[in-house]
């Protein structure tokens, strides 16, 4: 038997405790993120906060889900997780600690990618009718989970420029798909949610403004992660069963509960390309960092970006019986237009500004 709320305070415990002398111990070696022109911080903070959060999740998902592989093979695939996560844990530590390149960093995203698709069977087999799409043959789901996967990891990364931000979206996606995996008896599932809830959680306590603390790659990384295996998961077992809470446009559904980061990330890598950049170029131009041009605190910003998330989440399962390509299209399309009224709001107020000076 499975234990939700065990394995959130068996990660909430670790994690809580954890944090502390990683911070004294990353003040002490001189581990800081340092502030520049393009971040929000202004004090030299400690980026290893991800560690903390690696080290309540392991752990609790060690302890509460079962690995006998002889009484519950269908949960042999967990092993194959935990060997996932350990891969982007080593990725984004060192990163965190001497700066990886991108190429470096891509390689170690698509070897655990590829474990998660081989060996833990984490893939799409289907669209689910997106552009009139359903069955697709494994020589294409294979492929298109690994990028499924790795846009996810890097999306969550992406948005990880403000205080709370990253934390309190990873908790709102999991506990969205945690709480519809509980609800079919998904516990294996529901127990990986309820573990980085804990994790998440635990770290915010440090993570409010002002911050001691960061999550670094470390973090997001693994935050990314998760989000990506709960979010091809949940599509995939959706077809498993047909009652009140069948999800015809699954896919689009997901994409809902996701919004934040997919679709800044989207925005943001079509913008550097119309401008001629690389998509990779760092800049100002997340939707974080234009709320924070507008006036708000972090706190302010992530609550506002919270919200939004909820919010999408209601509005796609209210209306899970659309198309997937219908549905995806209502999605981008509010988005597109909240994130334009967002730079008419920053362009207002940096034309007022000018004005008076």
């Amino acid at each position: 038997m499975f234990d939700i709320i065990p394995s959130f305070i068996t990660a909430f415990i670790i994690s809580f405790f954890a944090i502390p002398s990683i911070i004294k111990i990353a003040i002490a070696k001189n581990l800081y993120d340092e502030p520049d022109e393009r971040r929000s911080h202004k004090e030299q903070t400690p980026s290893l906060g991800g560690i903390g959060i690696f080290a309540g999740l392991i752990f609790s998902i060690t302890y509460w889900v079962p690995f006998d592989s002889c009484d519950n093979p269908e949960h042999d695939y967990i092993k194959y997780l935990l060997c996932a996560y350990i891969i982007i844990f080593l990725i984004g530590a060192k990163d965190d600690i001497i700066p990886l390149t991108p190429v470096k960093k891509f390689l170690g995203q698509l070897l655990a990618a590829f474990i998660l698709v081989y060996k833990a069977n984490i893939k799409l087999s289907s669209l689910y009718g997106i552009f009139g799409i359903n069955e697709i043959p494994e020589w294409i789901a294979i492929p298109l989970s690994v990028f499924t996967i790795i846009v996810i990891i890097n999306a969550f990364n992406l948005i990880d420029g403000i205080n709370a931000l990253a934390a309190t979206i990873g908790i709102i996606t999991c506990a969205a798909f945690g709480l519809w995996f509980y609800l079919h008896g998904r516990l294996d599932l529901a127990v990986l949610a309820s573990a980085n809830i804990g994790a998440l959680m635990a770290f915010l306590y440090y993570n409010v403004t002002p911050a001691r603390i960061f999550m670094g790659d470390t973090g997001s990384l693994i935050v990314g992660m998760s989000a990506s295996i709960l979010s091809i998961s949940f599509i995939e077992n959706n077809k498993v069963w047909h009652d009140e809470l069948f999800i015809e446009s699954v896919p689009a559904v997901a994409v809902g509960i996701l919004i934040i980061p997919l679709f800044d990330t989207l925005r943001v890598f079509i913008l550097r390309a119309m401008r001629g950049k690389s998509p990779f170029h760092p800049d100002r131009t997340h939707v974080h960092h234009l709320l924070i041009d507008i006036g708000f605190t972090h706190l302010q910003a992530t609550a506002v970006l919270a919200m939004v998330n909820i919010i999408f989440i209601a509005i796609a399962y209210l209306l899970r019986q659309l198309g997937s390509t219908e549905l995806m299209i209502i999605l981008f399309g509010l988005a597109g237009i909240l994130t334009g009224t967002l730079f008419y709001l920053v362009y207002r107020k940096k034309g007022l500004e000018n004005n008076q000076k």
